[in-house]
């Protein structure tokens, strides 16, 4: 039965207990978001939102151990036990209309198979949403089709960080209808609790400290950031005062983490909505790019913090653009050279977008694997050393999701296309050296 209340147990239940038939429709109506979008489109370039600090202070760690409540022992345990952790990374996964929602179940019944066929030393332990879990704009109503339903077998937690259709706030919406409130009563509850949102089914909300937040489990060290809410670009503060109403909160929380960081040798992961990358074409006849550009201010304020902290991520991960996307951005760092992976996954179940698109009759060259976009890093105000910038690998015609394997000395990820058997389905694999901070040969 729908509940209209938080209900609360004792520990958290991330799954229905036995493999159900995917649904065949919404149970709510979802109307075309045309008009809405009309309404609204100007409000998508200027209105920001607020959002209230982490629970705890800016050094926080979440663990895994406490995510999976009374069993979190045991599990982390066995994790350290095999040497190794394995998890899925997705983006834009909410389907906003009927037409969509067939793509979205198949990324979510193939991610749920891998758990259950895989053997228990190679089993995913959880996945991290890389944002805009619920299209259009986070309304409670559309929770239940869009992500507890779809969801309903995958059998470990989903960490999430907000999207910008997780955030936006459109106009006349009653406060207690915010969709940070949403998200927040469903992924960053103080206890384990069945939300309204859930209705029938039994996966308790996530016990996340805010919508910024540091997972820490085993071998590895997730540092998610919530990048507001507008269509482009991603912010993450005021700017020195240019987007008034975003707080300042989370350049303290990163200095924190990253300082924190210095004496962690596992493999560090810096994720985030918005991507800092997005390729478009040169400006020389070959069209424009997606719909989605890069965050090069948000870019530039990362890399700041990560200069005065003598500290950068292994890898980092978006959603945002609809399409799959692998950089490598290689830098001179504390006087050594690092070669980064920024990989978008935003293609898991929305819709998936050409990398290019014609412009007034040009006609859209997509670029070859490899091809060098240095010309997309301009930013040398943080200091932060940049050496070129690589497009290793695409995919804008798929839906697919990341699975991530992590030990003591090297992370993989591994982006997967939906509707193939696994291993078969794994398209494109980098591994990157923890010790050395470079992308290393398969």
């Amino acid at each position: 039965m729908p509940r209209n209340a938080i209900t609360p147990l004792s520990q958290p239940v991330f799954n229905e207990g036995s493999v159900t038939p995917d649904p065949t429709g919404f149970k709510v109506e979802h109307a075309s978001d045309t008009q809405v979008y009309k309404e609204i489109q100007n409000l998508l370039t200027k209105d920001v939102v607020s959002f209230n600090p982490m629970r705890g202070q800016p050094g926080t760690l979440y663990t895994l151990e406490d995510a999976y409540g009374s069993q979190g022992s045991q599990l982390v345990s066995a994790i350290k036990k095999t040497g190794k952790i394995i998890f899925h990374s997705a983006g834009d996964s909410g389907a906003s209309n009927q037409g969509k929602y067939g793509n979205e179940l198949r990324v979510c019944d193939q991610l749920t198979a891998d758990c259950r066929t895989a053997d228990p030393a190679n089993r995913p332990a959880f996945l991290y949403h890389l944002g805009d879990v619920v299209y259009d704009f986070g309304e409670s109503r559309y929770y239940y089709d869009q992500f507890y339903d779809p969801f309903r077998d995958y059998p470990g937690p989903i960490f999430a960080i907000p999207g910008n259709h997780d955030s936006f706030i459109v106009p006349n919406t009653p406060a207690a209808e915010d969709p940070l409130t949403i998200f927040s009563r469903n992924f960053c509850s103080q206890s384990f609790v069945l939300t309204p949102e859930a209705a029938s089914l039994h996966r308790t909300a996530m016990t996340q400290p805010g919508v910024y937040f540091t997972l820490d489990a085993p071998f590895v060290r997730i540092i998610g950031l919530f990048s507001n809410s507008l269509e482009d670009p991603g912010v993450i503060s005021s700017e020195n005062g240019k987007w008034s109403t975003v707080p300042d909160l989370q350049l303290a929380y990163l200095e924190a983490q990253l300082k924190q960081a210095k004496k962690y040798t596992g493999a560090l992961i810096l994720a985030v909505h918005h991507p800092p990358f997005s390729y478009s074409p040169p400006r020389n006849g070959q069209g424009a790019g997606g719909d989605h550009g890069g965050s090069p201010n948000m870019l530039r304020q990362i890399d700041t913090i990560c200069k005065a902290q003598g500290v950068y991520p292994h890898v980092v991960l978006s959603g945002h653009a609809h399409n799959y996307q692998r950089f490598t951005r290689a830098l001179n760092f504390g006087g050594k050279d690092y070669q980064v992976p920024f990989i978008i996954c935003g293609d898991s179940g929305h819709n998936v977008n050409p990398l290019v698109k014609g412009k007034r009759g040009e006609p859209a060259q997509e670029p070859e694997f490899g091809a060098d976009v240095s010309y997309l890093d301009p930013n040398q105000k943080s200091g932060v050393a940049t050496k070129g910038l690589t497009l290793n690998h695409y995919d804008d015609s798929n839906y697919g999701y990341l699975r991530v394997t992590v030990d003591k000395s090297r992370i993989q990820l591994g982006f997967h296309q939906v509707g193939a058997k696994l291993p078969q389905s794994r398209v494109d694999f980098v591994t990157v050296d923890l010790a050395t901070h470079k992308v290393v040969a398969n």
